[in-house]
């Protein structure tokens, strides 16, 4: 079978997705694409401007097409459909035959018949082409005027802000979001944008544009009124792009839509149409998740698989726009004969709710909330599967909304049935979690991965958490988060009991709170909280029997039983005095060395008696511990930035020793990684660290949660546009706030994955204050900076400290081996390693 796809956005690659499922060999795909890049997340266009790259965006692989044998051609537009002949030809004059062709165009963003809407400087808010187009063009700008003050307004007016120009929105209507909320909702929307900075204009028509007076553009209304600004964006609704369907032939609705029956075929039935350019039951959906149910069924019924009927879809919808939570559940307008509705208001928190009910006050029929829409999760399924009403259903939007859940016969996810929607961007139902969760995941991240729930857009990850909770709870499953069988607490328990009890030793805390002599996880685990939490010499007599190998002697072991030596070098700068120093020692003890990718140089093959004597003559030349035998902060890496690169726009370098100096010896769950690059180009990688930070000309960009290792994770922009004061204390915060919370051996990369609320709860308590714990955390990491020491100095000073490094307790000094000989382990004997044995494991070199 030839299958022909036109368009490749995010539907259409849904649908190749699909279709990969069920396919063998038997298939061949052709996609035609009118853009130069893969498939991308349109969705979130916006973050575009706050430091994503076009590669954290797309959806797939570089490579997928050649992976699956797919025929991808890029910027390449198809011109003609043949439906007798079945061939479709290209711009390019290539003429293809298929067996079955997917329409998957899109939609194009309508552009209001104004003279003047050709003007420089006026733009659609549509692809990443355009988004290049606006930053270039706002980089002579101080002013930008979004026409539209819907959904895809109000996320093209945040990116103007972002570009940090002053940010106006024109609206026809008398309110903002006209379709979503009503009037109520629409006046506290209002309030909320206009205080972040935005000026919004409601029931205005613009009547023409033309030059302006003290900006590139004046803005003529209707009333006789104008406005004067550099930029302008059109975002006043989609268009389908039916075009080629039209001159083809296809049947195309009343005012516009591919029209398809309920398996996505078109009046051929063998096209079939999805996403915004199809038109169903006389609709338009606009939205990713009915797109993504639609890009389903065709793939299936083009694999003759037995599949469901589309349906339509349900647009309630709940966003984040420019920081305020706005929801919209079903019959928001109580358009339904004889509806009743409830209205909350406090303008003093300029929150707004309001339910929407039957006659009868038994079903729910929609709901509208604006500044918080902690309940649209429960309100949507209460919908959308008709659950009973509480007696009051005002209940549901008043402070107590937990209680009415209770008095409706359970928690909310107990009421839900199986077949309900949890995720439905991606399809999945309560049953397929619960089903996941019998075949053994049991964490958020676990569940994910088997279901693909909130992996889109991540609005579901509260509710899918609400289930697991529950489904464990009703399997009768009790998930044991103790650290071990000495102490019936987690991780995040014993560090909290560490802290409020001011414990300082694990002799203690196992004679307060636990049972026996403790083992090997839990003892280093012990250890580790004390040190966060008191910053004490972990080889102190009290914490050395607690520590791991590594942490006992200062150093990694490696596999042939010697230790590596690692020296500081913070934002690995060094000084030439320096690198000459680490050559002698390491010339000197035969130690093999090798540049990192930390920036800095690690030293291998020291026996544990050299140990002291290799560190002395490190500290002697300046250097001190670099921490990489811990679990604490590693290296900061860094780019030349400002002081050398000719693109950088600040010094990278500069912040990296700082931040370096400051959080070095800081102990953790896990090791940490961080990075900060001078410039958007991103050289130092800061992306794929737990924390990075990339300069801008506006500030600093704040990135968390990454991880370069076994399972590649993209950072997520905690922030942007810091001071250097805002941007330490942010990250005071962020790794303080890790610490107390994490699991034992927890990357920051799997800690945020399993983090209810997401991002957004990050941000809400790093940057938010939410939890009110700010000062605590940036006290508790003062008190870490406050109280370094370097271990390696402190330990060849102490002579107690000193002995636990000899080999052999009764050695004489001359019995010491010759720091010039290696040796290597040879069942549990050492013997001096010849030269062919320490060249043995390197990669042979072949010359061209």
């Amino acid at each position: 079978m030839k299958i022909v796809m036109i368009g490749h956005g995010m539907v259409g690659h849904k649908f190749i997705e699909a279709v990969l499922e069920h396919a063998g060999d038997e298939v061949e795909i052709t996609i035609l694409a009118e853009e130069p890049r893969l498939a991308y997340d349109r969705v979130h266009l916006t973050e575009y401007f706050n430091g994503k790259s076009v590669k954290d965006l797309t959806l797939c692989r570089t490579d997928f097409a050649d992976a699956y044998g797919i025929d991808l051609r890029l910027k390449t537009k198809a011109t003609h459909i043949n439906q007798i002949n079945k061939t479709v030809t290209t711009d390019q004059g290539d003429v293809l035959h298929y067996d079955k062709l997917i329409l998957a165009t899109g939609s194009y963003a309508f552009v209001p018949p104004i003279p003047g809407n050709d003007r420089e400087n006026c733009f659609v808010y549509r692809t990443i082409d355009h988004l290049d187009a606006l930053k270039q063009a706002s980089l002579n700008a101080k002013t930008g005027v979004v026409i539209g003050g819907g959904l895809l307004g109000l996320e093209a007016a945040k990116a103007l802000r972002d570009l940090n120009l002053e940010t106006h929105v024109v609206e026809f209507a008398p309110r903002l979001m006209a379709v979503q909320i009503d009037d109520l909702g629409g006046k506290v929307l209002r309030t909320k944008i206009e205080n972040l900075g935005v000026h919004v204009h409601t029931q205005k028509a613009t009547a023409s544009i033309e030059d302006g007076v003290s900006a590139k553009h004046a803005m003529k209304f209707a009333d006789g009124s104008e406005l004067e600004t550099d930029i302008i964006l059109f975002s006043a609704g989609i268009r389908p792009r039916d075009e080629l369907a039209r001159q083809s032939g296809l049947a195309i609705g009343e005012r516009g839509g591919i029209v398809i029956n309920d398996y996505c075929q078109t009046s051929n039935a063998d096209i079939y149409a999805i996403g915004e350019c199809a038109l169903w039951d006389n609709k338009i959906f606009g939205l990713v998740a009915p797109g993504y149910d639609m890009a389903r069924i065709a793939a299936k019924h083009v694999m003759e698989q037995a599949c469901n009927e589309f349906s339509g879809a349900d647009m309630s919808t709940k966003l984040k726009l420019m920081g305020v939570d706005v929801a919209s559940v079903g019959d928001a307008h109580a358009m339904t004969p004889n509806a009743l509705s409830y209205f909350y208001a406090d303008e003093a928190a300029q929150v707004y709710k309001k339910i929407v009910v039957d006659q009868e006050k038994t079903k729910l029929l929609g709901a509208v909330l604006v500044g918080c829409a902690k309940e649209y999760n429960d309100l949507l399924q209460m919908m959308l599967n008709g659950l009973a009403l509480p007696e009051n259903p005002e209940s549901l939007i008043m402070p107590g909304f937990e209680q009415a859940h209770a008095q409706a016969g359970g928690s909310g996810v107990d009421l839900l049935p199986e077949s309900a929607t949890i995720c439905s961007c991606n399809n999945v139902s309560k049953a397929d979690i619960c089903s996941a969760i019998a075949e053994g995941s049991t964490s958020l991240g676990a569940i994910k991965k088997c279901t693909k729930a909130a992996t889109a857009c991540g609005g579901c990850a509260p509710l899918v958490t609400q289930v697991l909770k529950a489904e464990l709870q009703r399997q009768g499953v009790t998930v044991n988060n103790h650290l071990c069988e000495h102490f019936a607490y987690s991780r995040q328990e014993l560090y909290h009991l560490v802290r409020v009890h001011k414990i300082k030793t694990f002799d203690d805390l196992i004679e307060q709170h636990g049972h026996g002599l403790g083992c090997d996880i839990c003892k280093p685990t012990i250890a580790n909280i004390l040190a966060s939490c008191w910053n004490d010499f972990v080889l102190k007599p009290s914490h050395a029997g607690l520590q791991d190998s590594n942490d006992y002697y200062l150093g990694n072991i490696q596999k042939d039983g010697s230790y590596s030596v690692v020296p500081r070098m913070a934002g690995g700068e060094v000084t030439p005095d320096g690198l000459i120093a680490i050559g002698q020692i390491a010339k000197a003890y035969g130690l093999y060395t090798k540049l990192t990718g930390g920036q800095r140089v690690d030293m291998f093959g020291a026996q544990v008696h050299q140990l002291p004597e290799i560190w002395q003559k490190l500290i002697d030349a300046g250097f001190e511990s670099g921490h990489a035998y811990g679990k604490s902060l590693r290296t900061v890496k860094s780019c030349v930035g400002s002081t050398w690169c000719r693109y950088g726009v600040d010094d990278s370098v500069g912040l990296a020793i700082y931040l370096e100096n400051r959080y070095k010896g800081l102990r953790s769950p896990h090791k940490l990684k961080m990075a900060v690059s001078g410039c958007t180009r991103e050289c130092a990688e800061a992306q794929s660290k737990d924390v990075g930070v990339i300069a801008t000309e506006k500030g600093w960009n704040l990135y968390v949660c990454g991880n370069g290792g076994m399972k590649p994770r993209h950072a997520e922009l905690l922030a942007s546009d810091l001071d250097t004061q805002t941007l330490v204390k942010y990250i005071d915060r962020f790794f303080m706030f890790y610490i107390q919370t994490a699991d034992r051996l927890q990357r920051t990369s799997v800690w945020r994955d399993n983090m209810e609320g997401g991002l957004d709860y990050l941000k809400d308590v790093i940057v938010h204050d939410s939890l009110g714990i700010a000062q605590e955390l940036e006290h508790r990491m003062q008190h870490v900076v406050g109280t370094y020491q370097d271990e390696w100095r402190t330990a060849i000073e102490d002579p107690e400290v000193r002995k636990r490094f000899k080999t052999f307790i009764n050695a004489k000094a001359e019995q010491q081996q010759d720091p010039h000989i290696q040796f290597t382990a040879v069942r549990g004997q050492i013997r001096p390693k010849n030269e062919a044995e320490r060249n043995a494991n390197r990669i042979p070199v072949v010359e061209a």
